[in-house]
């Protein structure tokens, strides 16, 4: 059986435009079935914590949600909303933290370089910069 590589990108919303909320709900989902490849957290220390953190939702309580009802992505959406603190104002703020994280230089470097590309790359944000790692290991891992 495959281990899967999340490709769903953090800047992507579903209907309650929480942005990274896709990609956490694949990523955890992808690990209740043993299928998250093995360089990938369910539930890190960054995006995924900081949208559980604006929720206010419990890593352990989302986990054992998604493990258990294996829900698609609109009812764990539904969930969230009925689960967590969500307000247009909060969701538009974790939205701009994530869109204007930046990883610091070496990390930046280092994606870049896997992806062949020099530190003149145009690309700083984290999300587009995430985007790109995730490409270059899905190309390694599956296509190469």
């Amino acid at each position: 059986m495959s281990n899967y590589i999340p490709l769903i990108s953090s800047s992507l919303t579903g209907p309650l435009g929480i942005m990274h909320l896709p990609r956490l709900w694949q990523k955890v989902s992808l690990k209740a079935t043993g299928l998250l490849h093995g360089d990938y957290p369910d539930i890190g220390g960054g995006y995924d914590s900081m949208v559980l953190g604006a929720l206010s939702i419990e890593a352990d309580a989302f986990r054992a949600f998604v493990s258990e009802n294996k829900p698609s992505y609109i009812e764990c959406e539904n969930w969230v909303a009925q689960n967590g603190s969500l307000t247009p104002s909060g969701i538009a703020k974790l939205n701009r933290q994530i869109t204007q994280y930046h990883h610091d230089d070496a990390t930046r470097n280092e994606i870049l370089r896997a992806a062949g590309l020099d530190d003149s790359a145009a690309i700083s944000d984290a999300p587009n910069l995430n985007n790109l790692d995730d490409w270059t290991e899905f190309h390694k891992e599956v296509l190469s």
